[in-house]
């Protein structure tokens, strides 16, 4: 077992060690045993199952891997300002502060490469006819590995625009880095999940429980064809998924507190809900943890931790699981998201889904029990509304250091605002209506119009939808979106952001370590 997750490690990281042990005649004389070189290891199932798993527990390493970044991609957007500062989202709270040195940049840079040269080597590794596979085998692996490329070339295409365009490993330093067009990155992103959707099997046919299906490369396909300005196959991309008969919205009640009071959306997002295998039939893909088994979680996941409330700082609160344990209060929701963008009625608006008031609950207070009324200060990093998206609470954890609860990357629910927008591209509002009033009748909204539906509705809808789901950086980027909607809904940030803030500096440091080639900086920053 410790070599094999030696072998998934060492792959993961894209690093090649070589064990020697000696043997034979002469302690001199030594004679190779193990090398852990995809060239020795990625030479049978075996070995691109460890490669697989690597590759997974990248991905999952995220952006909740270093304290703020996850923050980064909610606050300065029209969805979120600072609550607990912290250095990592401070130069998106100010946008002139945010330049080409800013630290965030290369945690973004670094992970989506890492995950990107992992997939190159095993995409390259299934090319070797020596390899030991059936030529199934050889498209699943390549298939798999085509999708988190993708992934991690759609995330920095839209937060930086063209990126350099590596489909091959690399082993050694290069310091001869362009940029291709955001286009031409787009187009791989294309071809990798079009690959990807044709090789990946259904949900019926996955194997191991967290593996990916082939629906998730059609609905990130649908997005990439957006981002393409082909909103027919887009539409054709989304339609597959919800034909596909293999997902239904959740509307009623299940799970693991089914029988306690809650509706169908918040179901969704308990602990113990969230996988298909739990009764989730919305979910396309889940990443899966597990608590108290090693290597079941992220290395340091800060969803829960970021998105919820410092409340432990107010006198007489204490941590608890119906408060969704120990938050830190990072993303504080804008008052745009707090007090505008819901209908009372509308689920999503529950008090099982947002948060909006506190009691004392510290035995000893003599205000326990007592409604906790805050202002200043407190109103911003300790007790505000909030997502209960991703409450947890181990109490064997009660400061809340790590997060082992599963992460919903796609659901049905988008996939219907997806649609939407592509029909709304093809000048089609009644369709956009439609298919978004499928997911408001879940949620027990009223319906929109067609003569309501606009790109800024959808961008609305998939906030009252996807909060704390979606990166809404990367939404508002990818529909060209973000500034205009800074300015009108965050005024706290607005007078600081600029046109050119569209898409994020290229980190310095690749450009100074890149002395072959001119690695071209994003337009209005500097060093």
């Amino acid at each position: 077992m410790k070599k094999s997750l030696y072998i998934c490690g060492m792959l993961a990281a894209g690093v090649f060690i070589t064990s020697l042990s000696s043997c034979s005649k002469s302690f001199l004389n030594e004679q190779l045993k193990s090398d852990y070189a995809p060239a020795n290891t990625l030479v049978d199932p075996l070995g691109f199952e460890a490669a697989s798993t690597g590759l997974l527990s990248n991905v999952r390493n995220d952006y909740g891997d270093v304290q703020g970044l996850l923050a980064t991609f909610y606050v300065g957007t029209d969805m979120a300002i600072t609550g607990q500062p912290n250095t990592v989202q401070a130069p998106y709270e100010n946008y002139q502060n945010l330049n080409s040195q800013t630290g965030s940049l290369v945690s973004i840079w670094n992970y989506g490469y890492k995950v990107i040269n992992t997939a190159n080597v095993i995409i390259d590794a299934a090319k070797n006819p020596a390899a030991t596979l059936t030529q199934a085998q050889r498209d699943f692996y390549t298939a798999e590995a085509c999708f988190f490329r993708a992934y991690a070339y759609n995330h920095l295409s839209i937060l930086f625009g063209g990126v350099p365009l590596i489909t091959a490993p690399v082993s050694v330093p290069r310091t001869d880095y362009t940029r291709a067009t955001e286009e031409a990155v787009v187009q791989q992103i294309i071809t990798d999940l079009t690959f990807a959707e044709a090789h990946l099997p259904d949900p019926a046919g996955v194997t191991k429980q967290g593996r990916i299906n082939k629906f998730a490369a059609t609905q990130l396909l649908a997005e990439a064809y957006l981002r393409a300005n082909k909103p027919a196959d887009a539409e054709a991309a989304a339609k597959r998924v919800i034909d596909s008969k293999f997902f239904t919205l959740i509307t009623n009640r299940y799970g693991v507190k089914a029988s306690q009071p809650g509706d169908p959306f918040a179901d969704m997002f308990t602990y113990g809900n969230m996988r298909r295998s739990q009764g989730n039939t919305e979910a396309i893909w889940v990443l899966e943890q597990n608590y108290n088994v090693t290597g079941g979680g992220s290395t340091f996941d800060q969803r829960r931790r970021e998105w919820g409330p410092f409340y432990v700082n107010v006198s007489g609160m204490k941590v608890c699981d119906s408060l969704g344990g120990r938050g830190i209060g990072r993303i504080r929701p804008t008052n745009w998201w707090t007090y505008q963008l819901y209908e009372q009625n509308d689920m999503r608006n529950s008090s099982y889904n947002i948060r909006r008031n506190y009691y004392y609950n510290d035995p000893a207070s003599p205000k326990y029990g007592q409604p906790v009324v805050v202002s200043g200060f407190d109103t911003i990093q300790n007790i505000y509304a909030h997502t209960t998206k991703w409450y947890e609470f181990q109490p064997q954890d009660i400061q809340g250091a790590q997060s082992y609860k599963d992460r919903i990357q796609m659901r049905l629910g988008e996939t219907y605002l997806l649609m939407a927008e592509a029909q709304l591209m093809q000048g089609r509002p009644g369709d956009a209506a439609t298919s978004i009033n499928v997911i408001r009748s879940r949620a027990k909204a009223t319906p929109v119009l067609a003569a309501d539906v606009t790109m800024d509705y959808i961008l609305d809808e998939r906030a009252r939808e996807l909060t704390a789901e979606e990166l809404r950086r990367l939404t508002l980027i990818r529909t060209r979106k973000l500034v205009e909607r800074v300015k009108k809904y965050n005024p706290k940030v607005a007078p600081t952001i600029s046109d050119f803030n569209i898409h994020l500096p290229i980190p310095q440091s690749e450009i100074d370590v890149n002395k072959d080639a001119v690695l071209q900086q994003n337009d209005g920053y500097g060093k």
